[in-house]
This record gives structure tokens, sequence and C-alpha cells, in this order.
């Protein structure tokens, strides 16, 4: 089981937001500050996820190669603006080991089958998943695709690795929805779980279940010696 830091970037800062509420920014500090403190704990690969990206539908090359310059030897998992298969193509040029795609795969019927070929076991699916529905363009708008019908659709297509998010336990510190990653896991495909994920318990728990990975976003603060009153909040300008 392994335990991911989440590193989520809106404009040049690392931050962390409520729910994917872009009005809600919990905290907000200097990317490669923010990323040289998770290195130290030495994880097995980070995860990086560009909002403004998502959120604008546009790879921003410089942040992924910001990430991968100081990450070295450590892996990079990217995700934001990969609307294409040139994108993730791109993403994966830049030094990405691998790629999460979510609103590319939903828009049109062959696009997951497309994904997969183009570029294999490096592709992660992203199942962000409000009210049982997978939402897109970094978790604004709804796909209309129910879970069920994504994992479907996943596992026919040969999708190696979903990474699944619960969005109402995003920055909540509420624990992750079990019952959520339990249906995930009944897929019979590789799941990241992300969502609410506290610590050690909570891993724990997403371990039995199955997962291979869990993503940490606030709770990997305390990993860090840090709390929410230790960074710099409020809105960015």
């Amino acid at each position: 089981m392994q335990l991911l830091p989440a590193l989520d970037v809106l404009g040049d800062d690392a931050v962390r937001l409520e729910r994917g509420d872009f009005d809600r920014v919990l905290f907000r500090q200097p990317l490669e500050a923010m990323l040289t403190r998770v290195l130290a704990t030495n994880p097995s690969l980070v995860h990086v996820v560009d909002l403004q990206g998502a959120r604008d539908g546009t790879l921003r090359e410089d942040v992924l190669q910001r990430c991968v310059a100081l990450a070295a030897s450590t892996p990079v998992q990217f995700s934001g603006g990969l609307r294409d298969v040139a994108s993730a193509r791109r993403a994966l040029e830049l030094g990405a080991a691998r790629v999460i795609v979510g609103t590319a795969l939903w828009q049109r019927e062959d696009a997951l089958d497309e994904f997969v070929a183009a570029i294999g076991q490096q592709l992660v699916a992203a199942l962000d998943v409000r009210e049982g529905r997978v939402a897109v363009r970094g978790w604004v708008d709804s796909s209309g695709v129910s879970l069920d019908e994504a994992l479907a659709r996943c596992r026919d297509a040969g999708v190696a690795r979903l990474h699944v998010t619960a969005i109402e336990r995003d920055g909540t510190m509420r624990g992750p929805d079990l019952a959520l990653y339990e249906r995930a896991v009944a897929s019979g495909l590789a799941v990241v779980a992300a969502g609410g994920v506290r610590d050690d318990q909570d891993v724990a728990a997403l371990a039995a279940l199955g997962c291979e990975a869990a993503v940490m976003g606030l709770g990997y603060l305390a990993r860090l010696g840090l709390t929410l009153d230790d960074l710099q909040r409020g809105p960015l300008t």
C-alpha cells in the first residue's frame, strides 16, 4: 500500500482547496518550498495536480517541468489540463512517470480506447465523484456519467489504474468514503484513493479494502510537522 503526498498547484503556489472549491483556499505556499518539504519524507511517488490547468483545460508545461526538476529521482504522477492524447504524451515527454486524465475521457465514447492505445500503463483514469457521478473540468461540471458506468467503461477499455476521489471529502479531514472505494475495488482494477484521508488508520482501512495507494493532502501536513496555522492562508490574488 503506497501513501502518496498530494501537491495541488494554483498560480505559482502549492495550495489546498476545500472540496475542490476555488473560493475556499485553505493554505498557499511557494511551490518549490512545499515540494521540498514533501520530498524530505522520501515518498515513493509525488501526486501533482495543476488545478489551474484542470480548470482552464491547458497543460502548463512550466509547472510540470519545475516539479520534475526538483523531484529528481522521485517519480511524479501529474494531472491538470490534459484534454487530449497529444497533451498527455507531452506531459510524459516532460518527465511525468504517469498521467491522470479525467475530463477528456468522458467527452466521447471512444476516448478511453484512444488513450489506452496511446499511453497504456502510464494512463491513470480519474473518477472524481460527486453525488454518484463523475465530475469534470476541475470538478466544476458534471459529466453525467455515473460511477458504475465509468467503472464498466474503464474495465472494458483495458484501463490499468483508477484515481478515485470523493470530492465531498476532499480537504475536509472527515475520513475517506470507504463505500465508494469498495465499489471501485470491486471493478478489479487497481485503485488509488483520494479525498479525506487523515492518518495511518485511514490508510489501513483503504488497504484492507484492496486499494493500491492512498493520496493524502491536509493529513500529510502532520507528517511534515506543520499545521494550517504554520502556512500562509487566504485566497490567491
